[in-house]
Protein backbone atom coordinates (compact mmCIF):
# COMPACT_ATOMS: atom_id res chain seq x y z
CA UNK A 1 0.00 0.00 0.00
CA UNK A 2 2.89 2.31 0.67
CA UNK A 3 4.10 1.88 -2.91
CA UNK A 4 0.60 2.69 -4.23
CA UNK A 5 0.54 5.88 -2.20
CA UNK A 6 3.95 6.98 -3.44
CA UNK A 7 2.91 6.24 -7.02
CA UNK A 8 -0.28 8.24 -6.51
CA UNK A 9 1.74 11.21 -5.22
CA UNK A 10 4.04 11.13 -8.27
CA UNK A 11 1.13 10.85 -10.68
CA UNK A 12 -0.87 13.64 -9.04
CA UNK A 13 2.06 16.06 -8.89
CA UNK A 14 2.86 15.47 -12.56
CA UNK A 15 -0.74 16.16 -13.61
CA UNK A 16 -0.93 19.26 -11.44
CA UNK A 17 2.12 20.71 -13.16
CA UNK A 18 0.22 20.56 -16.47
CA UNK A 19 -2.86 22.45 -15.22
CA UNK A 20 -3.73 25.58 -17.28
CA UNK A 21 -7.04 26.73 -15.80
CA UNK A 22 -8.88 26.95 -12.46
CA UNK A 23 -11.43 24.42 -13.75
CA UNK A 24 -8.76 21.85 -14.49
CA UNK A 25 -7.28 22.43 -11.05
CA UNK A 26 -10.64 21.83 -9.37
CA UNK A 27 -11.19 18.65 -11.40
CA UNK A 28 -7.84 17.23 -10.27
CA UNK A 29 -8.57 18.16 -6.64
CA UNK A 30 -11.76 16.12 -6.81
CA UNK A 31 -10.01 13.29 -8.67
CA UNK A 32 -7.33 12.80 -6.01
CA UNK A 33 -8.70 14.31 -2.77
CA UNK A 34 -12.48 14.07 -3.12
CA UNK A 35 -14.70 11.70 -1.13
CA UNK A 36 -14.51 9.22 -3.97
CA UNK A 37 -10.99 10.24 -5.01
CA UNK A 38 -7.97 8.02 -5.56
CA UNK A 39 -6.37 8.74 -2.17
CA UNK A 40 -9.59 7.92 -0.31
CA UNK A 41 -9.95 4.64 -2.21
CA UNK A 42 -6.42 3.52 -1.22
CA UNK A 43 -6.82 4.50 2.45
CA UNK A 44 -10.04 2.49 2.74
CA UNK A 45 -7.87 -0.63 2.57
CA UNK A 46 -6.14 0.21 5.87
CA UNK A 47 -8.60 -2.00 7.72
CA UNK A 48 -6.85 -5.06 6.39
CA UNK A 49 -3.45 -3.96 7.74
CA UNK A 50 -1.88 -5.11 10.97
CA UNK A 51 -1.80 -2.85 13.99
CA UNK A 52 1.90 -2.13 13.41
CA UNK A 53 1.42 -1.12 9.75
CA UNK A 54 -1.55 1.21 10.20
CA UNK A 55 0.35 4.15 11.77
CA UNK A 56 3.04 3.96 9.15
CA UNK A 57 0.62 3.89 6.24
CA UNK A 58 -1.54 6.57 7.87
CA UNK A 59 1.48 8.89 8.09
CA UNK A 60 2.36 8.24 4.45
CA UNK A 61 -1.24 8.97 3.43
CA UNK A 62 -1.16 12.29 5.32
CA UNK A 63 2.15 13.22 3.65
CA UNK A 64 0.70 12.48 0.20
CA UNK A 65 -2.44 14.58 0.93
CA UNK A 66 -0.33 17.46 2.24
CA UNK A 67 1.95 17.42 -0.83
CA UNK A 68 -1.01 17.48 -3.25
CA UNK A 69 -2.84 20.23 -1.28
CA UNK A 70 0.29 22.38 -1.23
CA UNK A 71 0.60 22.30 -5.03
CA UNK A 72 -3.13 22.95 -5.44
CA UNK A 73 -2.99 26.00 -3.13
CA UNK A 74 0.06 27.37 -4.96
CA UNK A 75 -1.63 26.96 -8.33
CA UNK A 76 -4.87 28.47 -7.03
CA UNK A 77 -3.06 31.56 -5.72
CA UNK A 78 -1.32 31.97 -9.07
CA UNK A 79 -4.63 31.80 -10.94
CA UNK A 80 -6.23 34.36 -8.60
CA UNK A 81 -3.29 36.75 -8.99
CA UNK A 82 -3.46 36.43 -12.77
CA UNK A 83 -7.23 37.08 -12.72
CA UNK A 84 -6.77 40.19 -10.58
CA UNK A 85 -4.03 41.49 -12.87
CA UNK A 86 -6.20 40.95 -15.94
CA UNK A 87 -9.14 42.71 -14.31
CA UNK A 88 -7.01 45.68 -13.32
CA UNK A 89 -5.67 45.86 -16.85
CA UNK A 90 -9.18 45.73 -18.34
CA UNK A 91 -10.53 48.35 -15.94
CA UNK A 92 -7.62 50.75 -16.17
CA UNK A 93 -8.62 54.38 -16.78
CA UNK A 94 -6.51 56.28 -19.24
CA UNK A 95 -5.97 59.52 -17.34
CA UNK A 96 -4.40 61.11 -20.41
CA UNK A 97 -7.79 61.24 -22.17
CA UNK A 98 -9.77 64.49 -21.84
CA UNK A 99 -12.61 64.36 -19.29
CA UNK A 100 -16.26 64.72 -20.18
CA UNK A 101 -17.41 68.32 -19.88
CA UNK A 102 -20.57 68.48 -17.77
CA UNK A 103 -22.79 71.57 -17.87
CA UNK A 104 -22.43 73.80 -14.82
CA UNK A 105 -25.58 74.98 -13.10
CA UNK A 106 -26.06 78.28 -11.33
CA UNK A 107 -28.41 79.96 -8.90
CA UNK A 108 -31.06 81.90 -10.80
CA UNK A 109 -30.24 85.60 -10.95
CA UNK A 110 -33.38 86.58 -9.02
CA UNK A 111 -32.62 84.07 -6.26
CA UNK A 112 -29.03 85.31 -6.24
CA UNK A 113 -30.13 88.93 -5.77
CA UNK A 114 -32.69 87.91 -3.12
CA UNK A 115 -30.03 86.03 -1.17
CA UNK A 116 -27.65 88.97 -1.44
CA UNK A 117 -30.29 91.40 -0.14
CA UNK A 118 -31.15 89.03 2.71
CA UNK A 119 -27.47 88.68 3.62
CA UNK A 120 -27.06 92.46 3.75
CA UNK A 121 -30.02 93.02 6.07
CA UNK A 122 -29.24 90.00 8.24
CA UNK A 123 -25.81 91.60 8.68
CA UNK A 124 -27.61 94.75 9.83
CA UNK A 125 -29.49 92.83 12.51
CA UNK A 126 -32.72 92.04 10.68
CA UNK A 127 -34.54 88.71 10.73
CA UNK A 128 -36.41 87.17 7.78
CA UNK A 129 -40.21 86.73 8.04
CA UNK A 130 -42.52 85.00 5.56
CA UNK A 131 -46.27 84.74 5.09
CA UNK A 132 -48.97 83.24 2.84
CA UNK A 133 -49.25 84.22 -0.80
CA UNK A 134 -53.02 83.67 -0.70
CA UNK A 135 -54.07 86.44 1.67
CA UNK A 136 -57.20 87.94 3.24
CA UNK A 137 -58.47 91.37 2.24
CA UNK A 138 -58.02 92.45 5.85
CA UNK A 139 -54.28 91.82 6.00
CA UNK A 140 -53.59 92.85 2.40
CA UNK A 141 -55.51 96.15 2.54
CA UNK A 142 -57.56 97.09 5.60
CA UNK A 143 -54.85 96.59 8.23
CA UNK A 144 -52.56 98.69 6.02
CA UNK A 145 -54.87 101.72 6.18
CA UNK A 146 -56.70 100.82 2.97
CA UNK A 147 -60.41 100.34 3.81
CA UNK A 148 -62.70 98.94 1.13
CA UNK A 149 -63.73 102.36 -0.22
CA UNK A 150 -60.17 103.78 -0.24
CA UNK A 151 -59.26 105.20 -3.70
CA UNK A 152 -55.66 103.98 -3.35
CA UNK A 153 -56.90 100.42 -3.89
CA UNK A 154 -57.12 101.30 -7.56
CA UNK A 155 -53.31 101.55 -7.56
CA UNK A 156 -53.15 97.76 -7.20
CA UNK A 157 -55.42 95.82 -9.55
CA UNK A 158 -55.72 92.52 -7.71
CA UNK A 159 -56.43 88.83 -8.35
CA UNK A 160 -59.46 88.16 -6.13
CA UNK A 161 -60.47 84.55 -5.43
CA UNK A 162 -63.54 85.54 -3.36
CA UNK A 163 -64.71 88.89 -2.02
CA UNK A 164 -62.40 88.45 0.98
CA UNK A 165 -59.58 86.23 -0.40
CA UNK A 166 -56.99 87.30 -2.97
CA UNK A 167 -53.44 86.72 -4.16
CA UNK A 168 -51.38 89.17 -2.13
CA UNK A 169 -50.39 92.32 -4.03
CA UNK A 170 -47.44 93.10 -1.73
CA UNK A 171 -45.49 91.52 1.12
CA UNK A 172 -46.75 94.19 3.54
CA UNK A 173 -49.30 91.74 5.06
CA UNK A 174 -46.32 89.88 6.52
CA UNK A 175 -45.43 93.07 8.40
CA UNK A 176 -48.88 93.26 9.98
CA UNK A 177 -48.80 89.55 10.90
CA UNK A 178 -45.35 90.01 12.43
CA UNK A 179 -46.41 93.05 14.48
CA UNK A 180 -49.45 91.21 15.83
CA UNK A 181 -47.28 88.19 16.73
CA UNK A 182 -44.73 90.37 18.57
CA UNK A 183 -47.35 91.69 21.06
CA UNK A 184 -45.89 95.18 21.33
CA UNK A 185 -42.19 94.17 21.28
CA UNK A 186 -39.69 95.90 18.95
CA UNK A 187 -39.65 94.64 15.36
CA UNK A 188 -36.81 94.52 12.84
CA UNK A 189 -37.63 92.26 9.90
CA UNK A 190 -37.48 91.91 6.14
CA UNK A 191 -40.22 90.10 4.25
CA UNK A 192 -39.25 88.51 0.90
CA UNK A 193 -41.71 86.72 -1.37
CA UNK A 194 -43.76 86.58 -4.55
CA UNK A 195 -46.61 89.04 -5.14
CA UNK A 196 -49.32 89.20 -7.81
CA UNK A 197 -51.03 92.06 -9.67
CA UNK A 198 -53.18 92.26 -12.78
CA UNK A 199 -50.50 93.72 -15.04
CA UNK A 200 -49.71 93.14 -18.69
CA UNK A 201 -46.27 91.61 -19.22
CA UNK A 202 -43.84 94.03 -20.84
CA UNK A 203 -40.22 95.07 -20.44
CA UNK A 204 -40.78 96.53 -16.96
CA UNK A 205 -43.97 94.84 -15.63
CA UNK A 206 -45.20 91.33 -14.82
CA UNK A 207 -48.33 89.88 -13.22
CA UNK A 208 -46.03 88.01 -10.79
CA UNK A 209 -42.86 89.45 -9.34
CA UNK A 210 -40.66 89.28 -6.25
CA UNK A 211 -40.68 91.86 -3.52
CA UNK A 212 -38.72 92.46 -0.32
CA UNK A 213 -40.10 94.77 2.32
CA UNK A 214 -38.51 95.89 5.56
CA UNK A 215 -40.05 97.03 8.83
CA UNK A 216 -38.54 98.51 11.98
CA UNK A 217 -40.74 99.42 14.96
CA UNK A 218 -39.56 100.63 18.34
CA UNK A 219 -39.04 103.71 20.51
CA UNK A 220 -37.53 106.81 18.90
CA UNK A 221 -37.33 105.48 15.32
CA UNK A 222 -36.71 108.48 13.02
CA UNK A 223 -36.65 109.30 9.32
CA UNK A 224 -32.89 109.73 9.59
CA UNK A 225 -32.64 106.08 10.69
CA UNK A 226 -34.50 105.09 7.55
CA UNK A 227 -32.25 107.15 5.29
CA UNK A 228 -29.07 105.84 6.92
CA UNK A 229 -30.28 102.23 6.60
CA UNK A 230 -31.13 102.62 2.91
CA UNK A 231 -27.82 104.36 2.15
CA UNK A 232 -25.92 101.51 3.83
CA UNK A 233 -27.93 98.96 1.85
CA UNK A 234 -27.39 100.72 -1.48
CA UNK A 235 -23.63 101.03 -0.95
CA UNK A 236 -23.31 97.38 0.04
CA UNK A 237 -25.39 96.37 -2.97
CA UNK A 238 -24.00 98.68 -5.66
CA UNK A 239 -20.68 99.91 -4.26
CA UNK A 240 -19.42 102.64 -1.96
CA UNK A 241 -19.70 105.23 -4.73
CA UNK A 242 -23.51 104.87 -4.84
CA UNK A 243 -25.63 107.65 -3.33
CA UNK A 244 -29.36 108.01 -2.75
CA UNK A 245 -31.93 110.79 -2.75
CA UNK A 246 -35.43 110.80 -1.28
CA UNK A 247 -38.37 112.40 -3.12
CA UNK A 248 -41.74 113.06 -1.44
CA UNK A 249 -44.42 110.55 -2.44
CA UNK A 250 -47.64 108.94 -1.17
CA UNK A 251 -48.33 105.49 0.25
CA UNK A 252 -51.42 104.84 2.39
CA UNK A 253 -49.47 102.88 5.01
CA UNK A 254 -46.64 105.39 5.57
CA UNK A 255 -46.58 109.10 6.45
CA UNK A 256 -44.43 110.84 5.41
CA UNK A 257 -43.62 108.72 2.34
CA UNK A 258 -40.77 108.89 -0.16
CA UNK A 259 -39.45 107.41 -3.37
CA UNK A 260 -35.77 106.53 -3.25
CA UNK A 261 -33.42 107.03 -6.21
CA UNK A 262 -29.89 105.70 -6.56
CA UNK A 263 -27.12 107.16 -8.68
CA UNK A 264 -27.06 105.53 -12.11
CA UNK A 265 -24.67 102.59 -12.12
CA UNK A 266 -23.93 103.04 -15.82
CA UNK A 267 -22.91 106.71 -15.88
CA UNK A 268 -22.15 107.29 -12.20
CA UNK A 269 -24.61 110.19 -12.06
CA UNK A 270 -23.38 112.20 -15.03
CA UNK A 271 -26.41 111.33 -17.18
CA UNK A 272 -26.98 108.71 -19.88
CA UNK A 273 -29.69 106.98 -21.86
CA UNK A 274 -30.35 104.46 -19.10
CA UNK A 275 -31.22 107.17 -16.54
CA UNK A 276 -32.73 109.53 -19.15
CA UNK A 277 -29.92 112.02 -18.55
CA UNK A 278 -30.99 112.58 -14.91
CA UNK A 279 -28.15 110.64 -13.27
CA UNK A 280 -30.70 108.89 -10.99
CA UNK A 281 -32.68 105.64 -11.11
CA UNK A 282 -35.74 104.90 -8.99
CA UNK A 283 -35.11 101.91 -6.75
CA UNK A 284 -37.74 101.63 -3.97
CA UNK A 285 -40.43 103.27 -1.87
CA UNK A 286 -40.34 103.96 1.86
CA UNK A 287 -41.66 106.05 4.71
CA UNK A 288 -42.51 106.27 8.39
CA UNK A 289 -45.17 103.75 9.42
CA UNK A 290 -48.61 105.39 9.55
CA UNK A 291 -49.98 105.68 13.13
CA UNK A 292 -53.14 103.86 12.04
CA UNK A 293 -51.05 100.91 10.81
CA UNK A 294 -49.19 100.80 14.13
CA UNK A 295 -52.55 100.66 15.94
CA UNK A 296 -53.77 97.83 13.70
CA UNK A 297 -50.55 95.95 14.50
CA UNK A 298 -51.12 96.28 18.24
CA UNK A 299 -48.80 99.23 19.00
CA UNK A 300 -49.40 102.59 20.63
CA UNK A 301 -48.23 105.27 18.13
CA UNK A 302 -47.69 107.64 21.05
CA UNK A 303 -44.99 105.34 22.46
CA UNK A 304 -43.34 103.83 19.40
CA UNK A 305 -42.67 104.75 15.80
CA UNK A 306 -41.31 102.88 12.84
CA UNK A 307 -40.19 102.93 9.25
CA UNK A 308 -40.89 100.65 6.32
CA UNK A 309 -39.50 100.20 2.83
CA UNK A 310 -40.25 97.97 -0.13
CA UNK A 311 -38.32 97.04 -3.25
CA UNK A 312 -38.86 94.83 -6.28
CA UNK A 313 -36.16 92.17 -6.63
CA UNK A 314 -36.44 92.32 -10.41
CA UNK A 315 -35.86 96.08 -10.31
CA UNK A 316 -32.71 95.63 -8.23
CA UNK A 317 -31.48 92.90 -10.58
CA UNK A 318 -32.13 95.07 -13.65
CA UNK A 319 -30.01 97.85 -12.16
CA UNK A 320 -27.29 95.59 -10.75
CA UNK A 321 -26.70 93.62 -13.96
CA UNK A 322 -27.67 96.23 -16.56
CA UNK A 323 -30.58 94.16 -17.93
CA UNK A 324 -33.12 96.02 -20.05
CA UNK A 325 -36.11 93.61 -20.06
CA UNK A 326 -37.72 91.94 -17.04
CA UNK A 327 -39.03 89.11 -19.23
CA UNK A 328 -35.51 87.69 -19.55
CA UNK A 329 -35.86 86.40 -15.99
CA UNK A 330 -38.84 84.19 -16.88
CA UNK A 331 -38.27 82.90 -20.42
CA UNK A 332 -35.64 80.28 -19.38
CA UNK A 333 -33.25 81.18 -22.20
CA UNK A 334 -30.01 79.34 -21.36
CA UNK A 335 -27.99 81.96 -23.23
CA UNK A 336 -29.21 84.50 -20.68
CA UNK A 337 -29.12 82.30 -17.58
CA UNK A 338 -25.63 80.92 -18.27
CA UNK A 339 -24.14 84.39 -17.87
CA UNK A 340 -24.75 84.18 -14.12
CA UNK A 341 -22.69 80.99 -13.65
CA UNK A 342 -19.56 83.13 -13.35
CA UNK A 343 -21.08 85.82 -11.12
Amino acid sequence: MKERLEALRTEALQELQQVESPQQLNDLRIKYLGKKGALTEILRGMGALSAEERPVIGQVGNDVRAAIEEVIETKQSAFQAAETANRLLAETIDITLPGKQLPTGAVHSLNKVTQEIEDIFIGLGYTVAEGPEVETDYFNFEALNLPKDHPARDMQDSFYITDEILMRTQTSPVQIRTMKAMNGKPVKVICPGKVYRRDDDDATHSFQFNQIEGLVVGPNIRMSDLKGTLLEFVQLMFGKQAQIRLRPSFFPFTEPSAEVDVTCAQCGGSGCKMCKQTGWLEILGCGMVHPRVLEMGGYDPNEVSGFAFGMGVERIALLKYGIDDIRHFYTNDLRFLSQFVRM
